[in-house]
């Protein structure tokens, strides 16, 4: 369903939403479970109607917790060569890199699979259970940012194909057995799929219902229909424009407040520009190195995408090849010409500039992809004198890349996409390249 357009009267500004993607400005309605409000011009999902159970909400957090500490606590896979045993944690194969002069990417690799989806679970443990109990939890504004953050930058369900791909690959070479810790990676996507369904706006929402309830006030009632507005993106409230001239904050979660990212577009542009020069280097020099009986042998990306190929594992090479060199290259494509014409300040083709932002988006972190399989690999494949991996400098050229593209995507404005158009975008008539 669409949301409401309509905004002639004055209206009480926890009723407005903000259209993300081209700024629109729509009434709220509520929505049963499973409904979606939809932006009536670009066509972006505006909110979801979840049923906003405390309890439930609770629970399944909870339930999280415990997988993702089991995840990380216990080995993944264990390999057996002729008597010889390695195995591995994700924190051994992370210390692993570090020890091998890769801290860079050992510290990615932490931030994006370990530490920030701890901070994302215990924040969001600490506000449910707060909410459940009634109460308006010290610092949720906060925390619930931080949980905005850390479930952009959180790679789980990224690293779950990386151990499935790298367990494929470790069967040409030994024996391989399942270990605790691949059976709990895999439930805690399935849990953190269901999880973070619960977008921070909706405990807003929530601990805006119970103020409510509580008959506490609620800062600044109402806006004029018509008046300039600042959208919150950090927590979705809309605020009256002061001008330019005035530094504003949110007043439900202390967020500063824009019209439009400063400097989006040259940001965007400078992190692309050393995204494309660091993507040669990650593609020409080897992502990992093995030492064995036989010698020294050098493994590129490309390399690594034959020999899936090669081994009967089609379906394996084409995710590689498409996560590690086709969406990279397409991201710095897409962005390019979104900065570009977004620069030009031209009116071609709105609506499918901002599909191609959303799709950035969610492909985005799906290059990291290669990165986790080179961390667990090297980890795994510890045989003394037999054979001996380790990561190769193009695996820290290509991690920048991700990692680059990543923030320029971040750093895009996608309303600027809209800014040059009228109330109805590409459907008022002026909408011409």
């Amino acid at each position: 369903m669409q949301a409401g357009p309509s905004l002639s009267v004055t209206v009480h500004r926890y009723d407005l939403i903000s259209c993300h993607d081209c700024g629109k400005l729509h009434r709220r309605h509520p929505l049963a479970p499973r409904q979606k409000a939809r932006c009536v011009r670009c066509r972006c999902v505006l909110y979801r109607g979840i049923a906003s159970d405390a309890n439930r909400m609770a629970a399944l957090v909870l339930g999280a917790v415990f997988t993702f500490l089991i995840a990380q606590l216990f080995p993944i896979v264990a390999l057996d060569v002729n008597g010889l045993r390695s195995s591995a944690t994700l924190l051994g194969a992370i210390h692993v890199l570090w020890n091998e002069n890769m801290q860079v990417v050992a510290s990615i690799v932490f931030l994006c699979t370990v530490l920030l989806p701890a901070v994302e679970l215990g924040s969001l443990l600490y506000v449910t259970l707060s909410l459940r109990a009634g109460l308006h939890p010290p610092g949720l504004h906060p925390l619930l940012r931080v949980v905005r953050a850390a479930h952009h930058w959180g790679m789980t369900e990224v690293l779950m194909i990386g151990i499935l791909i790298t367990v494929v690959k470790m069967t040409s070479l030994a024996q391989v057995e399942p270990q605790p810790g691949l059976f709990a990676f895999g439930a805690l996507t399935l849990m953190l799929a269901i999880v973070t369904a619960f977008d921070p706006r909706i405990l807003w929402q929530l601990t805006d219902e119970q103020a409510r309830a509580r008959g506490a006030a609620l800062p600044a009632p109402v806006l004029a229909g018509r008046a300039p507005t600042l959208t919150c993106h950090a927590c979705g409230l809309v605020a009256e424009d002061r001008g330019r001239h005035q530094r504003q904050r949110c007043a439900r979660c202390g967020a500063v407040l824009h019209r439009r990212r400063p400097d989006s577009v040259a940001r965007t542009w400078a992190l692309l520009l050393a995204a494309a020069i660091l993507y040669i280097p990650a593609n020409l020099l080897p992502v990992m190195v093995t030492h064995s009986l036989f010698g020294k042998e050098d493994d590129t990306i490309i390399s690594g995408v034959i020999y899936f190929w090669h081994s009967g594992s089609p379906a394996l090479a084409a995710i590689i090849f498409i996560a590690s060199i086709v969406v990279p290259v397409l991201k710095l494509a897409a962005l390019s010409l979104l900065a570009w014409t977004a620069q030009r300040r031209s009116r071609w083709r709105p609506s499918q500039r901002t599909v191609l932002y959303r799709l950035v988006e969610l492909v985005g972190r799906w290059s990291m992809l290669d990165v986790f399989v080179i961390t667990l690999t090297v980890a795994l494949v510890r045989f003394q004198t037999l054979a001996v991996i380790t990561a190769g400098p193009g695996a820290l050229a290509f991690c920048a890349v991700v990692v680059l593209t990543m923030l320029a995507s971040m750093q895009f404005d996608p309303r600027l996409i809209w800014d040059h158009l009228g109330a109805n975008g590409e459907n008022d008539g002026r909408n011409r390249p």
